[in-house]
């Protein structure tokens, strides 16, 4: 069995969101995944982190813990902050649907987490953040 795991702290300043892909990125290479897998992933991880920056911090600072799991060829990363939180899961995760429209937010956010992984788990409680939990089987036709 091919185990490996990483944790990142990161600032919640939208720079860190290009920083989050590249990790990503590097920490999967080893697997050799195809260029859509990979670009699947770093698609999924740009939504959550930026999810965590414009949303659970309102473009404030804050911590961003980030966790990166490898078990055989599944991919698990979650995406943690301890900001405002998500009053209704339901809700946030239908399409188009945003708390931001005022910066032109298209809500899409959780539906290309969803499309991009084989899995999407999201987690909250107002008042004391969210964590998104995304798992993406590599090569599994």
């Amino acid at each position: 069995m091919d185990k490996n795991e990483i944790k990142v702290i990161f600032d919640s300043c939208s720079e860190n969101e290009s920083f989050a892909r590249m990790v990503i990125s590097a920490f999967v290479a080893r697997l050799d995944p195809t260029l859509e897998e990979l670009a699947d992933i770093k698609t999924a991880i740009s939504e959550a982190v930026t999810n965590s920056i414009i949303h659970g911090y309102g473009g404030g600072k804050g911590d961003i813990e980030m966790y990166g799991r490898i078990d055989d060829r599944e991919v698990v990363v979650e995406v943690v902050d301890f900001g405002v939180g998500i009053e209704n899961i339901e809700k946030a995760m239908e399409p188009m649907f945003t708390t931001r429209p005022d910066i032109d937010r298209s809500g899409m956010g959780f539906a290309f987490m969803e499309a991009f992984m084989d899995e999407l788990k999201v987690e909250s409680e107002p008042g004391k953040g969210t964590r998104i939990v995304m798992k993406k089987r590599l090569g599994v036709v």
